[in-house]
């Protein structure tokens, strides 16, 4: 009985870890591919307007960053990137599931 009971504790908390890469998409199509392409590939426009070289998203560079490091850089900022407020809770885990996708 204890087993049982530990077995649906652990599932019960892994439901609650669990991204959802569609709705990751969508927030990423709303408040990131302006600036980052659809995907992941820099706007070359946005970049020269803004003096700055954004970071192909599915370089391995960024695909080597941990998901705090990732979510750190949407929330606070990197750069001239400012920090994404819209971004946020279940929302930023999403998006950066989303981006997860792109590793090769």
């Amino acid at each position: 009985m204890i087993t049982r009971t530990v077995a649906v504790l652990i599932l019960a908390g892994a439901a609650t870890w669990a991204t959802d890469t569609k709705a990751g998409k969508a927030t990423y199509d709303q408040a990131c591919k302006s600036c980052h392409g659809v995907d992941g590939t820099p706007s070359a426009a946005i970049a020269k307007m803004m003096k700055v070289e954004i970071k192909d998203l599915k370089s391995a560079e960024v695909q080597g960053l941990s998901n705090d490091a990732m979510e750190k850089v949407v929330t606070e900022g990197k750069g001239k990137m400012m920090p994404v407020k819209s971004v946020s809770g279940a929302a930023l885990d999403n998006v950066v599931a989303y981006v997860k996708t792109w590793k090769n």
